[in-house]
């Protein structure tokens, strides 16, 4: 499908991520991937942080509020809780955590997990798969407008994360 690979390798695609156990016959899959010259416990707060906000291009899906630049010492994220805030609105669940290694949640039907893989040199894959069972027209559409979100937020995090 058009967008649905940016930034990761034939095996990032082939492994399993914990959104692939809430969907179990995705018609959208889509995967992202970026280097980070920082290691996983720097970079996991940053994850956290799509909690308050999306980190991507704010103009567009924040309302002009500008994402945090700053770690803002939020506790570790919980099963259950809000998964992200978008132009002031709280938006989906955190269906699964793995503080450290994981973060999955779901925005109504769609869901999305971040997984970081530690790289030798103290460095960092950070990986998203999104995966939704939806129809072929809303997943092409989906796939392309989250290719252009997602890469965004996560060069973003990549930022964020390397200003040690």
């Amino acid at each position: 499908m058009i967008g649905d690979r940016w930034g990761v390798t034939d095996s990032e695609v082939e492994r399993s991520y914990p959104c692939d156990s809430f969907v179990p016959s995705p018609t959208l899959q889509a995967w992202r991937g970026v280097d980070v010259r920082a290691p996983a416990e720097a970079v996991w707060p940053w994850v956290t942080q799509v909690r308050l906000a999306p980190y991507s291009y704010d103009w567009i899906d924040n309302l002009g509020r500008r994402s945090p630049r700053q770690l803002l010492g939020l506790p570790e994220p919980k099963t259950g809780e809000r998964f992200t805030t978008a132009g002031g609105r709280r938006l989906g669940r955190i269906v699964s955590v793995e503080p450290g290694e994981q973060l999955t949640g779901r925005i109504t039907g769609v869901f999305m997990s971040y997984v970081l893989v530690p790289q030798d040199h103290g460095t960092t894959r950070l990986l998203l798969k999104i995966a939704a069972h939806i129809s072929r027209a809303a997943a092409l559409v989906l796939s392309v407008g989250d290719l252009v979100m997602a890469r965004r937020q996560l060069l973003n995090l990549k930022h964020l994360a390397e200003q040690r």
